[in-house]
């Protein structure tokens, strides 16, 4: 992220400007300030890549606590991020981006070679671990008593069975 600079203009109408590096090239947007996964026409490239990678170390490093967006710039020369932090800010620091940023990019993030690289862990949304836990519940079998009440007298009997396998 090439830095910004402050410069002081006592005699102009407005006092204070910043200034930044020329970016000569194709200007790309890797992702967006709303928050979504890294643009799709742009994610196999390397520096888009990259970019999502680095959002899910600062993600993964905050413990989802905060979220560099709006990643843009040419090549890896990267200019005017966007920060979405939780409701209470990030160890003090209040973002400029929506909260919901995060748990939108937790939702989209797809993992690449850089993020196994780093040993980054997969993100998923609680709504997936419910789900697959629902999933999971509904293939188990019901215990005997669960049957015993469901079954009649009669079919609760035991009985001899006799095995079609030879």
């Amino acid at each position: 992220i090439i830095p910004v600079f402050l410069v002081h203009r006592p005699a102009n109408n407005i006092p204070y400007a910043t200034v930044e590096e020329e970016l000569v090239g194709e200007f790309v947007k890797y992702s967006v300030r709303d928050g979504k996964e890294v643009n799709f026409l742009r994610r196999d490239s390397e520096a888009g890549q990259k970019c999502c990678t680095f959002q899910h170390w600062v993600y993964e490093k905050t413990s989802g606590s905060l979220l560099v967006t709006d990643l843009q710039g040419v090549g890896m020369k990267l200019t005017d991020v966007g920060i979405a932090t939780l409701a209470k800010g990030y160890k003090g620091f209040k973002g400029n981006c929506s909260i919901s940023f995060i748990e939108q990019f937790r939702a989209l993030h797809q993992c690449n070679k850089y993020c196994e690289m780093l040993g980054l862990k997969a993100l998923r949304t609680t709504h997936q671990k419910q789900r697959k836990a629902t999933s999971v519940k509904s293939k188990s079998l019901p215990n005997s008593s669960a049957i015993n009440k469901t079954l009649p007298k009669k079919a609760r009997e035991p009985r001899d069975f006799i095995s079609s396998e030879h």
